[in-house]
């Protein structure tokens, strides 16, 4: 009984940790929040703080290391959706659309994903890139139809349909 104790204390400490770190990172202080990251992963390793690292290191512009990262995310739980949509972003960043496309249309697919309309924004965003405007304006429609306050989808999807007019 004490080690079911120290375990949810260890697990408790490492989510503790975790969220020191988001607040580090979500005020720019990402050399903190990677340190911190890495501590809550050693404590107790989850798909969010994976996730999180990769983020972190995208703003440094370590895509190869934010992909890793959300890799070790999906492989602890493959219903997460959010390193999936993180991965097609970082795929876009290194002019990969190709792929980039599989990797949206995933997180789109997750179950556990409460965001999902940032997927359909970003797969707009990458129809856009190549061209595929039609493609892109159902992708900005249906992300506000799932978020009507998500401002970037409007605003995406406005500035693309006056390009039609």
């Amino acid at each position: 009984m004490e080690q079911q104790y120290s375990a949810l204390a260890v697990q408790m400490r490492a989510l503790e940790v975790c969220n020191q770190a988001y607040r580090l990172h979500r005020e720019g202080h990402i050399a903190e929040a990677i340190e911190l990251y890495r501590q809550s992963i050693a404590l107790h390793p989850t798909p969010e703080a994976h996730t999180f690292l990769g983020c972190a290191y995208s703003k440094r512009g370590q895509l190869r290391a934010a992909i890793a990262e959300c890799l070790r995310a999906i492989a602890l739980d493959p219903t997460f959706g959010n390193p999936y949509n993180d991965i097609g972003v970082y795929l876009m960043e290194l002019r990969r659309f190709d792929i980039a496309v599989r990797w949206f249309q995933r997180a789109i697919e997750a179950p556990r994903y409460a965001t999902r309309h940032y997927a359909h924004y970003n797969l707009g965003r990458l129809y856009e890139r190549q061209g595929e405007w039609l493609k892109a304006i159902a992708e900005y429609y249906t992300a506000l139809m799932m978020e009507p306050s998500y401002h970037p989808a409007a605003l995406a999807l406005l500035n693309l349909q006056a390009k039609l007019n």
